[in-house]
């Protein structure tokens, strides 16, 4: 396996595994979830669009393309995103990651259903491991996985795996850097305008706010989006996506070393059904 794409794939995987730490210390600052996905969006667009004018590639989607564009960022990135901070609100940052990783099998469901490939054995049995996972943490541990949460980011799992899913067409025709470049903006105005609709949309006050904005923007959003394409282009997708599942395990990790969050043995054996049923959907064939 090419040695740069798994480090680009792997540092993707721990930049998406802090967002859970950083929501959780937003949060705790009191920026509000309409402010901290609108800033994040906004600032994620301006480095997309400089990374891509530095790449000379400064390419606007037109038509079919770009409505599609538009939709994911406002019904898929944009509805998974508040799901994943509102479950954050329910349950520590380590619990939200290992529950939000069940998406890639709901996935392999989601394209069996919308884009009639077989489901399998292997895929029905992927599943359950990973639901069990889920359904183990939450009995045994309900102080640290409020069932409330659990829905919530169940939630999000499959909104991201509707989107992943709707994001293949696309693909085929555009660049991935390109579409995520549209995305991004997306998603910003849908949050700008639902935080202003409901008053909920705030300027940051302090320079510790916007250092977790932009820790936010940057750390979590931008550079593994674009650490993860470029580690697909060298080790390809499936690759790329059994390198990945170290994400949850970042946000464990980190959630108890700056969070302090508690790891039991529950959501130990939990997480690892989790990423068990999903390196098992991922490596296995028809």
């Amino acid at each position: 396996m090419d040695r740069l794409g798994t480090a680009l794939v792997l540092t993707s995987a721990v930049g998406f595994g802090t967002l859970g730490i950083f929501g959780e210390l937003a949060a705790a600052a009191g920026l509000t979830i309409p402010t901290v996905l609108a800033y994040r969006f906004v600032l994620a667009t301006l480095i997309a669009w400089v990374v891509l004018g530095a790449r000379g590639d400064l390419r606007l989607l037109r038509g079919r393309a770009l409505a599609t564009g538009l939709a994911l960022g406002v019904l898929g990135y944009a509805v998974m995103s508040g799901l994943y901070f509102w479950g954050l609100a329910f349950m520590t940052a380590g619990l939200v990651g290992i529950v939000l990783f069940t998406y890639p099998v709901f996935v392999v469901g989601a394209a069996a259903l919308g884009l009639d490939e077989p489901v399998t054995s292997r895929t029905v049995a992927a599943l359950g491991v990973a639901l069990l996972g889920v359904a183990l943490v939450t009995g045994a541990d309900p102080a640290g996985a409020d069932p409330r949460g659990v829905a919530v980011v169940l939630a999000a799992a499959v909104v991201y795996a509707g989107y992943i899913t709707a994001s293949r067409s696309a693909l085929a025709t555009v660049d991935p850097e390109i579409l995520a470049a549209h995305v991004l903006p997306a998603a910003a105005v849908a949050y700008l305008g639902f935080g202003t609709a409901t008053g909920r949309l705030a300027v940051p006050a302090t320079g510790y706010e916007w250092g977790l904005i932009a820790a936010i923007a940057v750390v979590a959003t931008a550079l593994p989006i674009f650490a993860f394409f470029a580690g697909i282009r060298r080790i390809g997708a499936s690759r790329a996506s059994i390198v990945s599942t170290v994400e949850p395990v970042v946000t464990l990790l980190l959630g108890a070393a700056v969070l302090g969050e508690p790891i039991t043995h529950a959501t130990a054996v939990g997480g690892a059904l989790v990423l068990g049923g999903v390196l098992l959907v991922q490596t296995g064939g028809a």
